[in-house]
């Protein structure tokens, strides 16, 4: 099975990584000081609490020179996707399926846009990972996991046979049943955390520490939870309060990958992660006001550091 992942950091190069040092036949597009460490050093390096190893992995910042492809993984920030649609072009052919690993829940949509409902496939990755240095990519959480499946009631046989050998070789992956919730669920939780932690600039134990931003983590759980029954999603009565559960167990210094690029200065995944929210809620005659709050707070910083003091 020929894999592409697009996009080399924390989950298409680990993963990537990982299904390679198994012996499948995966490639990798990356750029810049990334792609030149990874080209120079013979692959990709991972570094794991077991230690570090190199994965043996093509890489090229033009998918063109990897020829078709079985499965394309996107796992890109979500401001590239449309520019990567133009540059998977090349890969596709009928027999090709391509899944989004990004987040948010608006880069299906696009992919079934460009390339046929058939041909398109839901994913989401749990896994919390930095690129420490060019072509080193570190696991900092104990979790690693890809969940995929087919946007209907039969799953697609390059699903069942990604899944397979994901599991072959000791990738955690499930086969989702309903891949349309699982993308939601992901959603509703990332979606919160990202913005608590944001704005805050505190990672899960400061959020957690006092009442005040439990609380307001909780509205934007609920506001979230709304946005998913509005569009479809049958969550339970219990759904916020899994949420809620599951980051009171996580570890105290866990931080989204949104407050890493506040951080960084970097781009923001901003306008859809809570801009999403509000903007699809007020569609629906929703006002979203605790993520509104967090768009308005954040905006400055959407584009990177901004330059006035």
């Amino acid at each position: 099975m020929k894999i592409v992942f697009v996009g080399a950091g924390g989950v298409g190069g680990y993963f990537g990584a990982k299904l390679a040092q198994a012996g499948a036949e995966v490639s990798l597009v990356a750029r810049g000081a990334h792609l030149d460490a990874i080209k120079r050093q013979g692959g990709l390096k991972i570094v794991t609490a077991a230690g570090a190893s190199l994965a043996p992995v093509r890489a090229s910042d033009d998918p063109a020179t990897f020829g078709s492809a079985d499965l394309i993984g996107i796992a890109t920030k979500l401001w590239d996707t449309e520019s990567v649609i133009g540059q998977i072009a090349p890969l596709m052919t009928p027999a090709t399926r391509v899944v989004s690993f990004q987040n948010g829940i608006e880069a299906p949509d696009m992919l079934r846009e460009a390339f046929g409902a058939d041909r398109v496939l839901g994913g989401i990755a749990q896994i919390s990972t930095v690129i420490s240095e060019p072509g080193t990519i570190k696991q900092t959480g104990a979790f690693a996991r890809l969940t995929i499946g087919t946007f209907g009631p039969t799953q697609d046989p390059v699903a069942v046979k990604f899944a397979d050998l994901a599991k072959s070789t000791g990738v955690d992956v499930a086969l989702s049943p309903d891949i349309s919730r699982s993308i939601w669920e992901k959603f509703v939780f990332l979606a919160s955390f990202a913005a608590i932690t944001a704005v805050t600039r505190l990672p899960k134990g400061g959020v957690w520490s006092r009442e005040e931003t439990r609380a307001l983590f909780r509205a934007l759980v609920a506001e979230a939870v709304e946005l998913a029954r509005a569009e479809g999603i049958a969550f339970g009565d219990d759904q916020i309060d899994k949420v809620i559960a599951n980051v009171e167990g996580m570890p105290d210094g866990m931080k989204a990958s949104m407050l890493h690029d506040l951080e960084k200065g970097g781009r923001l995944e901003l306008p859809w992660l809570s801009g999403a929210v509000v903007r699809r809620s007020r569609a629906k005659g929703m006002a979203a006001l605790s993520h509104a709050f967090v768009v308005a707070a954040l905006a400055p910083y959407a584009e990177g550091r901004p330059s006035f003091r």
